[in-house]
């Protein structure tokens, strides 16, 4: 079980440009989102997470949780991007092992 989700990993979210295929070769943010990790490790780039609208997130006493695929999913604490949002927006980039749905990364942006 181990070795499968290594190598899920390392398939999916090897280095950073192993997706990118190059919308965001120009963006000024693109090293910030190559880098961008949470306690769960990289968040692969920005190719890989998708934007959250404010209706498919919430917050309740600092904990988050999303709507994807019409799931709502709790952000585990470790899974929270801890560094300033400089994107503004909310995104998430959710991992799919067998059937089980969990968040790599969350970053919270503002409600509006």
């Amino acid at each position: 079980m181990v070795t499968r989700l290594v190598l899920f990993l390392l398939l999916f979210c090897g280095p950073a440009l192993a997706r990118d295929d190059g919308r965001y070769a120009n963006s000024p943010l693109k090293q910030w989102f190559d880098l961008l990790r949470s306690g769960k490790g990289l968040c692969c780039s920005v190719a890989d997470g998708y934007v959250v609208d404010d209706p498919d997130w919430e917050s309740n006493s600092g904990h988050y949780r999303v709507r994807i695929e019409d799931e709502w999913v709790d952000v585990p604490d470790d899974a929270v991007v801890s560094v300033p949002n400089k994107f503004g927006r909310t995104m998430v980039w959710p991992m799919r092992v067998g059937k089980s749905l969990t968040i790599r990364c969350f970053m919270p942006g503002s409600m509006t």
